[in-house]
């Protein structure tokens, strides 16, 4: 039973956390951070009514403490509006593995750096192959931000909500619908920042620009208008549109002209997207030779630079954002700013760097490798040595391997941690967000949200969350 479930769980919780009419109240916050990692495990691994008495608890504890879900829309239109001195470019995570743990690296260095604007993402497809839905993954970065200290707005992120052209092509409806469906459990999970990535229906065959960028204009304003009749009180989601998949031909400034123009007119006055993802030379992942070894990638930073600027200049929007850019030399994150890059999308390096940390035992990665072998053969190519084929096809063993990871010794993960930390410094660093703090502080309010017990109600308080969202 879903009461009783948290009815245990409170025991380890008596004089820290207190549960009224009125909502849950903290007593002792210096006694709390020690009593996270057991409850986030209970809300990743444990039965389904255990976990959602641990989501909830973990949800209505950060709200008491000043820790909610934000959107960072208001900051991006006023950099639109040529309101923010400061250059940097905003980090946007996807965190993989070892959520809670990566996740906390992220909030250590942050703290140290006084940085705010920093995104935690998930991607359609990631949610799938690392078995992480929306409110896992907010519970577990919400947890995080308790553990080591983090106050604040958090911007949470539903990275590349994509639609993909077969399904569409065969069913707009059914296609439709699952993306709305992920969209609404996100937003009830605090995932205030989405990513929609219809930018996999432009069409380059047809003669015009704006004939290429329709259908990605139609399912983009679409998904604009779903979103915004499902905001919570005080919340106008962040939205990103895109204008070239990643991989595909480089973007261009009439690109975005035409995008926008189809857009705008579809949309008519409702607020529409506050930022634009384009391509400029990269890949997810990055590209794999026969060793194993990454190639070095050129991104067109000029192109970054000239759509950002017009995406602000013309349409007011935050700017232009780079996906796939995780893998890159490390003397390629500074160029992001000085490109004046909105934002930039990292992923694939966290994962390699936690695969690959010594501290993971061999017979663990050989297991995985093993499993890939047999459950991933029909992704094999021809020309694939071993080393491409367990490269490119590894992350799917990310979700039916993660209770081995979060399983493994402390000293382990603590070793994994410290890496990460170094790794999210460098890179919070170098993209300028240090300081960023009192930005973010300028710029966003993030309203108290309320989630209703489990059992189906808070008795006598309020349940603000479910406000203007969809069963």
């Amino acid at each position: 039973m879903a009461g009783n479930a948290l009815d245990r769980l409170m025991i380890s919780f008596q004089g820290i956390l207190e549960i009224k009419d009125t909502g849950l109240t903290v007593k002792d916050e210096r006694s709390l951070p020690e009593k996270l990692d057991i409850l986030i495990r209970e809300a990743v691994f444990g039965d389904a009514e255990t976990q959602a008495a641990a989501r909830w608890l973990i949800w209505e504890t950060a709200q008491a403490l000043g820790v909610r879900p934000a959107s960072i829309h208001d900051l991006y239109m006023a950099r639109g509006r040529g309101e923010i001195a400061k250059v940097f470019t905003v980090p946007a995570m996807n965190l993989r593995m070892l959520a809670y743990d990566s996740a906390r690296a992220v909030f250590r260095a942050a703290r140290r750096l006084d940085a705010g604007a920093i995104i935690f993402e998930i991607a359609r497809s990631e949610i799938s192959y690392t078995g992480q839905r929306p409110s896992e993954y907010s519970s577990a970065v919400l947890a995080a931000a308790i553990r080591e200290g983090f106050r604040g707005p958090l911007f949470i992120q539903g990275d590349h909500f994509q639609t993909s052209p077969k399904k569409y092509a065969a069913d707009p409806q059914a296609e439709t619908k699952a993306i709305r469906d992920l969209i609404n459990e996100a937003m009830m999970a605090g995932f205030y920042n989405i990513d929609i990535d219809s930018s996999t229906l432009v069409d380059l065959s047809r003669p015009t620009l704006e004939e290429q960028q329709r259908l990605n204009t139609e399912v983009c304003a679409d998904f604009t208008r779903f979103i915004r009749g499902l905001e919570p009180k005080g919340v106008t989601v962040s939205i990103g549109g895109e204008i070239g998949e990643v991989g595909l031909k480089n973007s261009t400034p009439e690109d975005l002209d035409a995008f926008m123009k189809g857009y705008n007119a579809r949309l008519g006055r409702l607020t529409g997207i506050s930022k634009i993802s384009i391509q400029t030379g990269t890949s997810h992942g990055g590209v794999v030779l026969p060793d194993g070894t990454l190639a070095q990638v050129a991104i067109d930073f000029e192109t970054l630079r000239l759509v950002g600027e017009k995406a602000r200049r013309e349409y007011g929007l935050g700017g232009a954002v780079q996906h796939g850019a995780s893998t890159l030399p490390d003397a390629a994150f500074h160029k992001f700013v000085d490109a004046g890059t909105c934002e930039v999308h990292l992923a694939t390096a966290f994962q390699n760097l936690i695969i690959e940390h010594p501290a993971v035992p061999e017979s663990l990665r050989e297991e995985m490798y093993a499993w890939l072998r047999t459950n991933a053969a029909d992704e094999r190519k021809a020309k694939d040595t071993e080393a491409q084929f367990i490269y490119k096809t590894r992350k799917k063993a990310v979700g039916p391997f993660k209770k081995q990871f979060w399983s493994l010794p402390k000293p382990a993960l603590d070793a994994i941690g410290a890496s990460l930390e170094k790794s999210f410094s460098f890179l919070l660093g170098q993209l300028g967000v240090s300081g960023t703090t009192e930005v973010v502080k300028k710029h966003i309010r993030a309203p108290e949200v309320h989630h209703p017990l489990p059992s189906g109600g808070l008795k006598g308080g309020k349940t603000e969350s479910t406000e203007g969202l969809a069963d």
